[in-house]
């Protein structure tokens, strides 16, 4: 039971992410609290699972493929949330999905033929940098007093500082893909191969 804590860890962050959401979507200001909570939680469950899996030096195939979707789930639901609010540009967060969806369609493929895609350690600084910056965004907005940050959709946006953090995330989250793409290109360069041969046959 001990060694299945990770997996149980990482599947309870995307369980906590439409917890999340619910409560980031109300109003009240008791549940912004909650939902800053819940994501705090969440985030932290995301180094709880990694150090309890070295720690128990079990590491299985199925944690090393669920742990960066979970990831990628509560990050990008985060940051969904945050464009319909209005606090950051659309095209920054499907920018960021889209990366996300491609890396994942790559894992999933790469899984089926029995290999694993190594998550390189600037891929790892990219979630945590990501998370953090969805945690900064949640705790400001648990205070209404703060100056506001919803978008006016004009030059003084890029004045705000959700959109300075918002572009460099956007940066960062696209240097890690390209980062990722070469980080795993013996693995890629095989999945190409087997593309070309079905589409030959």
């Amino acid at each position: 039971m001990l060694l299945k804590i990770p997996t149980l860890l990482t599947f309870s962050r995307i369980i906590l992410t439409p917890v999340f959401i619910y409560y980031f979507l109300q109003e009240e200001h008791s549940a912004k609290l909650i939902a800053t909570f819940v994501y705090f939680f969440a985030s932290f469950t995301d180094w709880l699972d990694g150090y309890l899996a070295r720690r128990l030096n079990h590491t299985t195939r199925l944690g090393q493929f669920l742990d960066p979707i979970a990831d990628k789930v509560l990050v990008s639901s985060a940051l969904f949330m945050f464009a319909y609010k209005n606090y950051l540009y659309f095209w920054m967060v499907i920018i960021i999905i889209v990366r996300d969806l491609f890396v994942t369609g790559l894992r999933m493929y790469a899984l089926q033929h029995g290999k694993v895609i190594i998550t390189s350690s600037f891929a790892k600084i990219k979630t945590f940098i990501q998370m953090g910056f969805v945690l900064l965004m949640v705790f400001y907005l648990t205070f209404p007093s703060l100056p506001d940050i919803t978008l006016s959709y004009s030059s003084q946006d890029w004045l705000k500082w959700p959109t300075l953090l918002g572009m460099l995330v956007t940066i960062l989250t696209v240097a890690s893909g390209i980062h990722y793409i070469i980080y795993n290109r013996s693995h890629l360069i095989e999945i190409f191969k087997r593309l070309t041969r079905r589409w030959q046959a």
